[in-house]
């Protein structure tokens, strides 16, 4: 439940208290014969009720939803503790309302909330109790035996353990519902994700076995003719752009194949840091690292070995380093790290200082057919998040606009 509905609810079980309070404090009346001076109680239920309808107007208004909170909570403080003077302070039953504002705080605003309005409320309780007692607030009706000051410093010690305990308590309890509900509707997108790739998986593996033989043979036939017909250097640069693109389409098939099949099971160790460095000599050929980015990171110095599956490996350093470049138009650097914290665990991260990602389209980098680029296909992070996934493995994305943006993979290791 979001602030602004709490807030309602606030209004309508406060307004359902005064008015409960109200009615059976008329019907005992009613009900004996004994005079009862109940007109300050009255009046102080008729101001609560009249709020709450001020306070409704305000909440349709949308003004502030933050300040309304505090501003009934401390309202209510006050209210509480003029029903709780007029009963005769410890003698009266009304001290233990102080704990449905504290409540309120923590479920509405947040843990310090809780704590804020559970200090004024112990101030509003302890100067009233202590005021009463030490006669610097006079009685509203004089008790026949008064509370002597140890007993009412006693009760106030105890009261304020109380309240801070319950905004404890509150706290805590909103901390983790509110974890716990993040935490499902991240299942839940990850459940939806994984239905749209499996739906996506089959049609991509019917479209890409369909495709890939007659592109590899259009491309074999045209490397052919290009070796042994007489071309001029305006033909020969055609048919090098058809085999360009026809390869640049066979790696996009390459992926569909990825997210349709089940980890291939040619497993071998292999070296990571060889296939980093391959993978930035086939990006420098096609012109899309430059004089303009810089590569940083350790990975040439620390030889990494891992058991697994080469292509998927190459795969994944493609589709990650390229989207580090796209990220950095005018230029930039690129880190590329290893680190093994653990004989369990190996980390690999690529850090960019590109354009970086906004929170809305962090939560969707890996949908199927969502690009943060023009020119993207929107599967390139969907392979990345499979291929991980294969391995048991999870992916963290660290980005902010404008201040660049890391990818980091932690997988487990062969024993």
């Amino acid at each position: 439940m979001d602030k602004k509905r709490s807030l309602l609810w606030l209004i309508i079980i406060r307004a359902a208290i005064l008015v409960s309070l109200g009615i059976s404090s008329f019907i005992i009346q009613s009900a004996t014969d004994t005079f009862l001076p109940l007109d300050t109680f009255y009046l102080i239920i008729s101001s609560g009720i009249v709020l709450s309808l001020i306070y409704t107007g305000m909440y349709f208004l949308a003004w502030g939803i933050k300040w309304q909170a505090y501003l009934q909570l401390v309202v209510d403080l006050v209210i509480i503790t003029a029903l709780v003077y007029i009963s005769g302070g410890l003698k009266g039953n009304f001290y233990f309302l102080y704990v449905f504002p504290i409540l309120a705080a923590g479920i509405i605003l947040s843990k310090r909330a809780a704590f804020q309005i559970a200090a004024l409320a112990a101030l509003f309780f302890g100067g009233l109790v202590d005021g009463l007692a030490f006669n610097l607030i006079p009685y509203y009706r004089q008790p026949t035996e008064p509370v002597s000051p140890a007993v009412a410093l006693n009760s106030v010690i105890l009261a304020w353990g109380a309240f801070f305990l319950i905004a404890f308590l509150v706290g805590y309890f909103n901390q983790s519902l509110q974890e716990a509900k993040k935490n499902l509707d991240q299942a839940r997108r990850e459940l939806e994700i994984k239905k749209q790739l499996a739906m996506a998986g089959e049609v991509f593996a019917q479209v890409a076995h369909e495709i890939r033989n007659p592109l590899a043979a259009i491309s074999g036939s045209i490397q052919v003719l290009r070796k042994e017909a007489n071309l001029t250097p305006e033909q020969k640069s055609l048919m090098d752009i058809v085999v360009t693109e026809s390869q640049r389409v066979s790696r996009i098939l390459e992926q569909y194949l990825i997210l349709a099949a089940p980890r291939k099971e040619i497993m071998a160790w292999i070296s990571l840091s060889k296939i980093a460095e391959d993978t930035l000599v086939l990006l420098e050929k096609s012109g899309e690292l430059n004089k303009e980015h810089r590569i940083e990171g350790n990975f040439k110095k620390v030889k990494v070995k891992y058991f697994g599956n080469e292509n998927q490996f190459r795969q994944l350093f493609w589709n990650l380093t390229k989207n580090a470049l796209k990220a950095m138009v005018r230029g930039g650097t690129l880190k590329i790290d290893f680190s093994i914290p653990d004989r369990k665990t190996l980390k690999i991260s690529f850090q960019d200082n590109g354009k970086g990602m906004t929170e809305e389209e962090k939560k969707h980098i890996f949908e199927p057919f969502y690009s943060g680029f023009s020119s993207g296909d929107g599967i390139g992070m969907m392979v990345v998040r499979k291929i991980v996934n294969d391995y048991g493995g999870q992916i963290e994305v660290d980005s902010q606009p404008y201040q660049g943006t890391k990818v980091e993979i932690t997988l487990p290791r062969r024993k």
